[in-house]
């Protein structure tokens, strides 16, 4: 079966034209998911490992028979998720998730942990989808709460990854990989209170996420000077967490997800 023909199996895109490079919105977050695991699962299926560099965007493009900006897409998630590192220069290179070292507990896998299962997201129809209200409620309950557990066992490695997903909102070029660095950073926050019911717990926030309601919802309400002041929302939440300082990065996430849900609902 040729990949063209997998790729549109696999959307039920047989006559749509939304990924191809016609005025579209590169897809929606479920298909964005789909292409980036399809490029992982082609990669493993042509021997590729750790370390081995991926071909061009534009090769990718006329490979799966998408438009390069949904293939560049699919690599933010990616990146976001750590399955893939941008090298200027050099190219796209396949990573693997990150180990635990001694003494420490597992490293959640971050795709995994964004579902709860394996492609779960995907699997998310539209008659599950969530309100953006419930989901911001649930947020505001225990997001703040969790900063006391991420204070006492966070570790190098967690404040580094909290970093490198700071790094790849700043370099966000629009709303669409923003929000893609904006859901690691959060997922990697939780990953560091080292406690899989929470972690689980999240992975259903995180298939909301991915829900068309919410992302049209986020999509209406986005503006470049919001995405602003969600990025300095997560410094001083990251900066409190590195100072193990539990009362301000509780406070800080409080104050953060009362302004997202301001600007999604209109309430405070």
């Amino acid at each position: 079966m040729s990949h063209n023909r997998l790729v549109r199996l696999v959307w039920g895109m047989a006559d749509d034209n939304s990924m191809t490079d016609g005025p579209a919105t590169h897809g929606s977050v479920t298909q964005r998911r789909e292409l980036a695991a399809l490029i992982l699962a082609e990669s493993e299926r042509n021997g590729a490992g750790n370390g081995t560099r991926l071909p061009t965007e534009r090769q990718l493009a006329v490979d799966l028979g998408v438009s390069r900006a949904a293939i560049r897409h699919a690599m933010t998630v990616l990146q976001a998720e750590g399955r893939v590192s941008r090298e200027v220069g050099r190219g796209t290179f396949l990573r693997r998730p990150a180990v635990a070292g001694p003494g420490e507990a597992p490293v959640p896998d971050s795709a995994a942990a964004s579902a709860g299962v394996p492609d779960a997201a995907a699997g998310l129809a539209e008659s599950d989808d969530y309100a953006p209200a419930d989901v911001m409620a649930v947020r505001r309950l225990f997001e703040p709460t969790a900063m006391s557990l991420v204070v006492a066992w966070a570790t190098a490695r967690d404040f580094a990854e909290m970093q490198r997903c700071l790094r790849g909102g700043e370099r966000a070029a629009d709303h669409d990989e923003f929000e893609v660095w904006d859901a690691a950073l959060h997922r990697s926050i939780i990953a560091a209170t080292r406690s899989p019911l929470l972690i689980r717990l999240y992975a259903e926030v995180e298939r909301a996420r991915h829900g068309r309601v919410w992302g049209d919802l986020k999509r209406r309400s986005a503006s470049a000077a919001r995405r602003d002041e969600y990025r300095r929302d997560h410094e001083e939440i990251v900066t409190a967490l590195r100072l193990r300082d539990a009362d301000r990065a509780t406070a800080a996430m409080r104050a953060h997800l009362a302004r997202v849900s301001g600007h999604l609902l209109g309430s405070g």
